[in-house]
């Protein structure tokens, strides 16, 4: 197993599937210390944490709803108080809600901010009481907050452009500290909520340098990038990953 990242914990936020989920697998083969933050997946969640531990890897499955601050918070803090630190936040929870402007929900406008952006605020001031100096929070954003290609998705984009602004002040705020804030935008990758078999993925290769999804392992890597002492000059960065599908 690599040791990059020994003695370290992190906290993986919907980290019981598709990037959240390669990205605990990445960090726990590198020594990290994982705990994975799943809202709903408890059985893909425990599958994961079972599966990281076979690999001998170690790692726990904790509830954590990212519209729920009080919920949110006690997950972090729990992970904190389990394992005495806490290093890294991954926050990869999100949700998709597709619509005409003029027929949006109200509540899917409302649950869209809830989770891809005042969850990643809840949890990245839940992380910072118990972060030393030197930390990391990454946060995966999406391609879309500088491409929309498709009718229906304002909000979503939104939400994940919010993200890149969010950064840039958590980077200042934190700097003294060393810590460092970055944002990860994926464009389209195969997971089960993008997969890249649809018929919909289809007409996204044709947008694409690369002419292919990505990989949830490719983003990954990225986040392993991030957390690791190779990245501690980038912080308030916005890093594309997405095959050419904003070039």
């Amino acid at each position: 197993m690599n040791t990059k990242f020994n003695g370290k914990v992190a906290f993986i936020n919907g980290g019981s599937r598709g990037i959240g989920a390669a990205s605990a697998r990445r960090l726990a083969s590198e020594g990290a210390r994982v705990a994975i933050g799943y809202a709903a997946s408890a059985i893909a969640a425990e599958a994961l944490v079972e599966e990281i531990k076979a690999a001998g890897g170690e790692a726990v499955a904790i509830k954590a709803d990212a519209a729920d601050a009080v919920s949110l918070t006690r997950a972090i803090d729990s992970v904190a108080e389990r394992f005495g630190r806490l290093d890294i936040l991954v926050n990869s929870a999100g949700v998709l809600h597709l619509g005409p402007v003029e027929q949006f929900a109200l509540e899917d406008f409302d649950r869209t901010l809830a989770v891809n952006v005042r969850g990643v605020f809840v949890a990245s001031q839940a992380a910072l009481k118990h972060m030393k100096d030197g930390g990391r929070i990454i946060n995966i954003g999406s391609t879309n907050a500088q491409r929309m290609p498709f009718e229906g998705g304002a909000a979503y984009a939104m939400s994940k452009s919010a993200l890149i602004g969010l950064v840039k002040g958590m980077a200042r705020d934190l700097g003294a500290r060393n810590i460092t804030v970055n944002n990860i935008s994926p464009g389209p990758v195969d997971t089960d909520m993008n997969p890249a078999d649809s018929d919909f993925a289809a007409g996204m290769h044709g947008l694409m340098a690369l002419k292919r999804h990505g990989t949830a392992a490719e983003v990954a890597a990225m986040v392993s990038y991030l957390a690791g002492p190779e990245a501690g000059f980038v912080t308030g960065a916005d890093l594309l990953i997405d095959g050419g599908f904003a070039a």
